[in-house]
């Protein structure tokens, strides 16, 4: 535990962590104003000291914790990231849950059906008798505000004193329910709120008209600026900014007039101080949710299709033009919407009188959107940074996957309650980001390090493993094998020892004998061990300790490790300084302790146990008997009669109690006709011996001795039944042989 707690402070953390809250800052800071700041300061010409303080506050540190109004542009790059957290909330809610349309507002869209209909031309104004009938029609209907989204042009070349008195009475008819557009020109500066729009006195004539027909009713139409301010994308997101006392925005006066609780601050100073309030449009579904109707169908409906007064009453309703009405197909006052993502073609596209009622809705209700304070998201964007960064990095590839999902599920489920239950939203896309990125380095980092990792243990691993199993190893398998502990396993062991190597390494020069060993164990190991998958645990001095069916599981392991020990007599016999290295062998089969002994930094993959010193025991037998490969009855029995073998007999070894039938490997089945004489002889003079008829072994024995002089087994037999003779066994000896020296 306390090794993982200090790795989270390691240079590689520290990497992982510097990079997750750099990129996290980054994006944060596109919420912030320094910008307009800076230009601002340099058109004031503060002192550069003021100009870094000031800087500093607005890049890490906002005093209210708004970024102002000021209009995004299209080379912030973290606009992307901070806009799509807005949009894809509401195509969340989408798929979870369909918001209802409210019931407060109604359209009435001047679409190109109507303009069929009722003979108004594509490229003029509408004829504003038609305006006044509809608004005849919507007032006695129980409208409770009829809000035009329609500048009335002053051109002469349109000019209809008439219709602009039509329309004016039927304005003062309504009784102060009308709210009409104002034209006006938003600019960047408006943003800042260092300057203000001057109106553009809107439809001179109908102001005229209104004084001569009721001079005492002119304050009851009511003007509102219609413009929105989309984002550098064209979806519009925020609420139109107003300008109290007396520039309104087209949704502020209408919230107004219906006396919304917004509208009706404590004093004049509270309201306009809550007018100027940033908010966020919360869309109610996609494009068309809100309900409208064709203004042809209202004032010049088809038989059978009249709409009725109860649609209209107590509502809003909004006259616009709909998203087609001008040239060609020519888009006019339609924007992108935030559900374009999931959105048909027809439907990525919203018209700028349904964001009108959408806006006004969100006032009359209650229920826009807020930013939540940019000093708890960066909060979260350093929290994130804390725990995706350094935490990411101690995890593998596929943990960290889950983390890293499991914290984008928790990051989008916090942003989605806030929204649907506060109506807050934040960038919630940022400490997304930042998952995804400490998530890549994650992965990058550690897949690098596991490849160096493997490399490494593949080149450590193949000093004692072959080449295959070292790759196996170094990949799919590495961790158990470098996990500490052990486990049984049963194993045939082999040890190996060179003849006389204390008195050939006499005398030689240090570079001679390395050179000399170095040859004879990369021939021993590369011609003999690992062409059979054994596994090399140790040299001990000349000597070569290895072992099969551990760590790879072998079922024909006794098998393996004896073509190993015949591969020793193929290769060429080493001299050195005239004589020749003579190779010992013993092998046996048998449980043992096998595993990692050591740490995970320095392991020694290696057996412990009784059957492996029993082989070691094999091999020094050897020099006693005469003989260049010795087995055990278990090896044998394990795969060793697959082999030209002799039977030796049945031994007592020093420090063991029980006798060791020990085998002798002689060849290959195919070598059975040469030694055939040799085996017949020396077996008849051994069960004779066994069956304790001590004169007639010794003669047969004798008899082989003449026949091969050089067979080492057959001399030491003949010295023990001489040593028998002398120290007889006791009753009930089976031709055990207790050696008295290791």
């Amino acid at each position: 535990m306390k090794r993982r707690f200090l790795a989270l402070f390691d240079r590689y953390a520290v990497g992982a962590l510097v990079l997750t809250l750099g990129v996290g800052w980054a994006l944060w800071r596109t919420n912030l104003e320094h910008e307009s700041d800076y230009k601002r300061d340099k058109k004031d010409r503060l002192p550069k000291r003021e100009k870094v303080r000031r800087w500093l506050r607005t890049s890490f540190w906002p005093e209210d914790g708004a970024p102002g109004v000021r209009g995004p542009t299209d080379g912030n790059f973290g606009n992307p990231i901070r806009y799509r957290s807005y949009d894809w909330l509401f195509l969340m809610r989408e798929r979870l849950r369909q918001h209802q349309p409210p019931q407060e507002a109604c359209i009435v869209y001047l679409d190109e059906a109507s303009h069929a209909r009722m003979g108004q031309p594509m490229n003029e104004p509408w004829d504003r008798r038609l305006h006044a009938r509809l608004v005849d029609r919507l007032s006695a209907a129980g409208a409770k505000a009829i809000v035009f989204d329609i500048i009335f042009l002053e051109q002469k070349r349109f000019a209809d004193p008439e219709g602009d008195k039509a329309l004016a009475e039927a304005v003062a008819r309504a009784g102060g329910k009308v709210v009409a557009a104002m034209s006006t020109k938003i600019t960047d500066e408006a943003w800042g709120h260092r300057g203000t729009p001057g109106a553009i006195p809107p439809f001179k004539a109908l102001v005229r008209a209104l004084k001569v027909a009721d001079p005492d009713r002119l304050e009851e139409i009511t003007l509102g600026f219609p413009q929105l301010v989309p984002s550098y994308d064209q979806v519009v997101r925020r609420h139109p900014p107003s300008y109290p006392p007396s520039k309104h925005s087209l949704e502020w006066s209408v919230s107004s007039l219906l006396r919304s609780p917004v509208t009706l601050g404590r004093d004049e100073a509270a309201t306009q101080e809550a007018e100027k309030v940033e908010r966020w449009v919360n869309y109610y579904g996609p494009p068309g949710r809100i309900a409208s109707v064709s203004m042809a169908d209202v004032l010049d409906p088809a038989v059978g299709q009249e709409i009725p007064d109860a649609y209209f009453r107590d509502r809003m309703v909004f006259v616009g033009s709909s998203t087609l009405t001008k040239f060609s197909g020519e888009r006019k006052d339609s924007y992108v919407s935030p559900y374009a993502a999931l959105a048909d073609e027809r439907e990525q596209f919203m018209a700028g009188v349904e964001i009108h009622a959408t806006v006004a809705l969100n006032l009359v209700r209650g229920d826009w959107l807020m930013r939540m304070d940019l000093r708890w998201v960066l909060l979260i964007v350093v929290v994130t940074g804390l725990s995706a960064g350094p935490g990411l990095l101690q995890l593998r590839a596929v943990p960290a996957t889950g983390a890293a999902l499991g914290g984008v599920l928790l990051v989008g489920g916090a942003s989605y309650w806030f929204f649907e239950s506060r109506h807050l939203w934040f960038g919630w896309l940022i400490p997304v980001v930042q998952i995804g990125v400490g998530w890549l380095y994650s992965l990058v980092f550690n897949s690098l390090r596991l490849f160096l990792r493997n490399q490494r243990l593949l080149q450590s691993l193949s000093s004692y493993l072959s080449p295959k199993l070292a790759r196996k190893f170094a990949g799919e398998k590495a961790e158990e094998l470098m996990r500490p502990g052990a486990t049984k396993h049963e194993v045939t062991v082999f040890f190996s020892d060179i003849a006389g190597f204390t008195s050939i390494s006499e005398g030689l020069d240090p570079d001679d004998l390395a050179h000399m060993m170095n040859q004879y164990f990369e021939t021993a190991v590369g011609q003999c061990v690992f062409p059979t998958d054994g596994t090399v645990v140790k040299f001990i001095g000349d000597a070569i300790f290895a072992i099969w069916n551990a760590p790879d599981p072998q079922p024909d392991h006794a098998y393996r490790a004896c073509d190993a020990a015949l591969r020793f007599r193929q290769q060429a016999v080493q001299e050195s300084n005239g004589r020749k290295l003579v190779t010992r062998i013993g092998l046996h089969t048998g449980e043992a302790n096998v595993g990692n002994f050591g740490s995970r930094e320095r392991f020694d993959y290696t057996a412990f146990g009784e059957n492996i010193n029993l082989a070691s025991r094999m091999e020094s037998l050897n020099k006693y008997l005469g003989t260049l490969t010795l087995l055990t009855g278990a090896t044998y029995a394990k795969g060793g009669d697959r082999f030209l073998t002799r039977p030796i007999g049945r031994l007592v070894l020093k420090g063991f109690e029980k006798a060791v039938e020990v085998h002798e490997l002689v060849g290959t089945l195919e070598q059975r006709a040469e030694f055939a004489e040799l085996h017949v002889a020396f077996a008849g003079a051994l069960a004779g011996f066994q069956a304790g008829r001590l004169d007639a072994a010794e003669a047969a024995f004798k008899a082989v001795e003449e026949r091969w002089p050089g067979d080492g087994p057959t001399k030491f037999y003949l010295k023990t039944i001489s040593e028998l003779r002398e120290h007889p066994p006791g009753a009930g000896w089976t031709g055990e042989v207790e050696l008295k020296e290791k």
